[in-house]
């Protein structure tokens, strides 16, 4: 027999897949192409082009729907009355992690932006930090000056990789 607990944690749980499945594939579509035209003579021509910034935030979606396949682990741990408490507390640990992680890459995005005025993504995997920066020049200083400024935020020693996106 299904109690009223029971049914209200099925109703939520089959809201949230919902959402999730919605937000998953939605997003893809619509950030990685744009379409416009350019004249009225080429209104049956219509190209499609990706900006830069759509570069940026697809990989921004890449890694938050891979934290988001993590974190629905962790809470699965979390929410399964079989596990130890030695699983759910690292579970739990996992979770404050994945939280820790992002908003120090959101924290390096800023300084990057505000300091050398670049639009930029990070991701930030143990000791290894790959950031990529919008911009159409190579340039050896300022990929020099954009990993000390990372580095400066770390008391050991990171391993920082700079790729420049057109």
């Amino acid at each position: 027999m299904i109690n009223k607990q029971k049914l209200w944690f099925l109703t939520l749980f089959s809201l949230i897949l919902v959402l999730s499945v919605y937000y998953i594939t939605m997003p893809s579509e619509l950030l990685t192409t744009s379409k416009s035209t350019t004249t009225e003579e080429e209104k049956s021509t219509t190209s499609v082009s990706v900006t830069e910034t759509d570069v940026l935030t697809a990989l921004q979606v890449e890694a938050d729907e891979e934290r988001a396949a993590l974190a629905a682990e962790y809470n699965e741990i979390l929410t399964n009355k079989d596990t130890s408490t030695e699983e759910k507390n690292n579970a739990y640990n996992g979770l404050k992690e994945i939280d820790e992680i992002k908003a120090k890459e959101e924290e390096l995005e800023k300084k990057l932006k505000k300091e050398l005025k670049l639009d930029s993504f990070i991701k930030i995997d143990s000791s290894n930090i790959s950031v990529t920066i919008k911009k159409k020049d190579h340039d050896y200083s300022l990929a020099n000056s954009v990993m000390r400024l990372i580095q400066e935020e770390y008391q050991n020693k990171m391993y920082v990789s700079v790729k420049f996106q057109n």
